[in-house]
């Protein structure tokens, strides 16, 4: 298992205890390179690049976990090997700005990981870290949400697509952002305004970039607070992803709330806006 941090630097002991339980469990390829720091960034670009592009190549590698988000993968995902990824796919842990490579992933028709990175198993409690397990190594075992907020009606199914919404929006900018036919688009975000969340839904629409999605799930928008008008990030989700005409619902506890389930993108998941709920696989 390899472990980078292609984004920003990090908290070094949550690092540190992270890997100790990951090392119980499996062997681990990373440099003490990782812990660098040059401003916002985990070390300069030809270092984060160089470090990504080893473990993506690197033939005993079979999962690839960040240590954390943050902001720079933006700055490298277009120059890695990705043909060389796609001759030998490996998972791909983690998310925030590692939607960047999640991208890269669905643009290729490769399967990965959204779930919690190094930094976080170092504080999640077990159930965190159960489930984080459950998605490397069984990665087909089916899930459900339930509870789940219905923001626009119907029922539909496809393969789980997304990660975090301004991410998304900056790969859609960069002409990285390929989404297949009849997807499920997973998006959450934190600290922005609902306002801002507009903007980037907005975008988004009038580029077409969502005509291919059939549903969408929706995880924690935290920190999204109103501003002085008051208007709530749920309102500008529910207004501009019903222009869709395809099942919104709001609720998945993926994201940056208290609990982030890992979930497998590529992988079928049904949307289903009477009942409330979501699952992966052909279910009922």
């Amino acid at each position: 298992m390899g472990v980078f941090a292609g984004s920003s630097p990090f908290d070094p002991t949550l690092a540190w205890r992270g890997l100790g339980w990951l090392a119980s469990r499996y062997r681990l390829r990373f440099d003490r390179s990782l812990f660098s720091r040059s401003g916002y960034l985990a070390g300069s670009d030809e270092r984060r690049r160089q470090e990504l592009a080893e473990l993506l190549a690197a033939p005993e590698v079979k999962a690839i976990l960040a240590v954390r988000g943050g902001y720079g993968l933006s700055r490298i995902a277009h120059e890695l090997p990705w043909g060389q990824f796609l001759r030998s796919p490996r998972w791909l842990l983690g998310f925030s700005d590692v939607t960047a490579l999640h991208a890269e992933a669905t643009r290729l028709g490769v399967a990965s990981i959204h779930g919690p990175m190094v930094a976080a198993l170092g504080r999640c409690d077990a159930v965190c870290r159960a489930e984080t397990l459950l998605a490397l190594e069984r990665p087909d075992a089916p899930q459900r949400l339930t509870g789940l907020v219905p923001l626009a009606p119907g029922r539909a199914s496809g393969p789980l697509v997304g990660g975090n919404l301004t991410v998304l929006h900056a790969c859609a900018a960069a002409g990285r952002m390929e989404l297949p036919d009849n997807c499920i688009l997973l998006l959450e975000d934190v600290t922005e305004r609902p306002y801002r969340v507009d903007r980037a839904l907005t975008t988004l629409l009038v580029g077409g970039h969502l005509r291919r999605v059939a549903g969408v799930l929706l995880g924690d928008f935290t920190d999204c607070g109103p501003g002085a008008d008051g208007v709530r990030v749920e309102e500008v989700l529910g207004e501009r992803l019903g222009a869709l005409g395809v099942p919104v619902l709001l609720g998945a506890p993926v994201g940056h709330g208290a609990r982030n389930k890992p979930v497998v993108l590529g992988q079928r998941w049904t949307l289903d806006a009477e009942r409330g709920e979501a699952f992966s696989g052909e279910g009922p």
